[in-house]
């Protein structure tokens, strides 16, 4: 019996690390941001930063304002701070986008309530270090995240310009091609690097608890129900062998 409690504990454990090495796998090209959606006080900063540099053409269709005070434990005077766009607790956060947007970017800007889930929060987290000086787009920058974005670099005067950086590799022909490998900076924004990487993280940080409010919750109650069951099992496994002794 003691044998087999411990291949069971080992193949959660294993699960479990598969399901990370699964992770890692699939963004392994992304940079890791570090978020952590228990980080209350990071959670607030994202919130700040959110509605102070995206709610003016994003929106989180899915949250409400009362939602995130009580989650994030904003006071009702600081949360009144942040709503731009209403007056009521109770209504959702909405973008400042008027409906002729479509026209100067060429799409409207996506509600990002579920960018985190489908995206990942280090795609973000890249995503928001990932622009450089383009001259041949509309806007003057691209990203190297997601090349083409229509998205003008909002975060410019924080972080500072960037400048693309190009290597040159051997196609399938062996001709040298010119690819864009990486970024690097060409001048100082209002915020250190360190500085604005906590700016970001906090912001993908707070764009991954909007996707899932209850997600903090939801993993620590996770932990107990395994323990449940690994203990349940062992009694259930015991009460068996004493109906079964005298079968045997």
């Amino acid at each position: 019996m003691h044998k087999r409690l411990v291949l069971i504990a080992v193949s959660l454990i294993a699960m479990g690390a598969a399901a990370g090495v699964a992770s890692a796998q699939e963004g392994e090209a992304l940079p890791h941001s570090g978020a952590d959606i228990n980080d209350v006080e990071s959670l607030q900063r994202g919130a700040r930063n959110f509605m102070n540099y995206c709610s003016g053409c994003h929106s989180l269709k899915y949250v409400r304002y009362n939602r995130i005070a009580k989650d994030l434990e904003i006071p009702d005077a600081e949360l009144r701070n942040l709503m731009f766009t209403s007056d009521k607790p109770f209504d959702t956060i909405n973008s400042a986008m008027p409906a002729d947007a479509e026209g100067w970017f060429g799409k409207l800007p996506p509600d990002l309530s579920l960018m985190a889930r489908a995206r990942s929060v280090d795609y973000i987290y890249a995503f928001l270090k990932g622009f450089y000086v383009d001259k041949t787009r509309p806007w003057g920058t691209n990203n190297l995240i997601l090349p083409g974005a229509a998205m003008p670099d909002v975060l410019a005067d924080l972080q500072g310009l960037q400048k693309p950086v190009f290597k040159n590799e051997p196609d399938e022909h062996g001709s040298a091609n010119m690819v864009l490998v990486g970024v690097e900076s060409m001048t100082a924004g209002a915020l250190k690097p360190e500085e604005y990487d906590r700016f970001v993280r906090d912001t993908a940080n707070f764009l991954d608890y909007a996707g899932e409010p209850v997600k903090a919750k939801r993993q620590s109650l996770g932990i107990f129900v395994m323990l449940f069951l690994v203990v349940f099992f062992a009694f259930a496994y015991m009460l068996k062998k004493e109906y079964w002794k005298d079968v045997h």
